[in-house]
C-alpha cells in the first residue's frame, strides 16, 4: 500500500510539472476535443487467486464515456490534456470458486463464512472523471499518459452464490447448502462499502484520421482498490481496470 501511494505521488507530480512551468498561459492556444467511447473491462483482483477456480461467464455491460477535453502545447511534440469525463463502468460475472470468504444472506439471516460453489457479481459505476495527461505527437497519433481522480455518483456491488455451500466460520464449521433456485441461493449487496473516490493511471492513443475527427484508445488502471479500507469481507484486493474505444471530434 505504502508503494502504491509513492507510485501515485509520483504520476500525479510528473504530470502537474508542465502545468506549473506554463504559470498564468496555461488558459492561452487551447483546443477543444468531444469524445464518446464504449469502456470493458471490470472490477477483479490483479492475478487470480486459488479460491478462485475459474471465470465461468464475462458479461459486458453497455458502459460509456462523454467527455470533453483540453489541449495544450508546450515544447515541440510535448503537449498536455485535461479533461472531464462523465462514465459508466460494469460487468457481470459467473466465477467458480473454493474456500471463498463470503457474507451472505439467507432466508432473513446473515451468514459468513468459507463458500465452494458458483458466485455471481453484478457491478455498476456511474462516475465524474478528472485526467491529466502529458502527451507525445507523432504525426497523426498523440500518445498520452497521467493520473485520473474518478468520484462514484452511483454504484451497484451486489449478487449471489448458488450450488454450493457455506462452512460457517471457517472451512470446518457448520455447512450450509445453496441451491440454484432463487429462494435457496444465498445474496449480497456490498455496494455501500465502494470508495466514492479512484485514483490510477491512463495511457492511451487518439488517432487524428482527418481535420475534425478522429479515434481514441484508452487503459484505466485504478491504483487503489475499489472498495473502501476497512471492508474486510472479499479478503482479495479488488481494482477497477478498464479499456475505452471511442470516437473524436476536434472544434477548433
Amino acid at each position: 500500500m505504502i508503494m502504491k501511494r509513492h507510485i501515485a505521488a509520483a504520476l500525479a507530480a510528473l504530470a502537474l510539472l508542465p502545468t506549473a512551468a506554463l504559470g498564468g498561459n496555461i488558459f492561452d492556444n487551447l483546443t477543444y476535443y468531444a469524445r464518446l467511447g464504449y469502456n470493458l473491462g471490470g472490477t477483479a483482483p490483479v492475478g487470480m487467486p486459488a479460491s478462485i477456480r475459474s471465470l465461468e461467464k464475462f458479461t459486458p455491460k453497455a458502459n460509456g464515456t462523454i467527455a470533453l477535453d483540453a489541449y495544450k502545447p508546450l515544447n515541440g511534440r510535448w503537449g498536455l490534456i485535461a479533461g472531464f469525463h462523465v462514465e459508466s463502468k460494469g460487468m457481470k460475472t459467473d466465477a467458480e470458486v473454493k474456500n471463498y470468504h463470503m457474507e451472505l444472506r439467507q432466508g432473513g439471516e446473515t451468514l459468513e463464512g468459507m463458500f465452494t460453489g458458483n458466485v455471481v457479481t453484478d457491478v455498476d459505476m456511474w462516475m465524474v472523471t478528472m485526467p491529466l495527461q502529458a502527451t507525445y505527437d507523432l504525426g497523426k497519433v498523440r500518445l498520452k499518459a497521467g493520473p485520473f481522480l474518478s468520484y462514484l455518483l452511483s454504484s451497484n456491488f451486489s449478487g449471489y452464490a448458488y450450488d454450493g455451500h457455506l462452512r460457517v466460520g471457517d472451512p470446518t464449521g457448520t455447512r450450509v447448502d445453496l441451491g440454484t433456485e432463487e429462494a435457496s441461493r444465498g445474496t449480497y449487496d456490498f455496494s455501500d462499502d465502494l470508495r466514492k473516490l479512484h485514483f490510477g493511471v491512463d495511457v492511451g492513443a487518439d488517432w487524428q484520421f482527418s481535420r475534425r475527427y478522429g479515434a481514441y484508445a484508452d487503459l484505466s488502471w485504478g491504483l487503489i482498490g475499489a472498495f473502501k479500507r476497512d471492508f474486510k469481507t472479499i479478503e482479495q484486493t479488488l481494482y477497477p481496470i478498464f479499456g475505452t474505444i471511442g470516437l473524436v471530434y476536434k472544434f477548433n
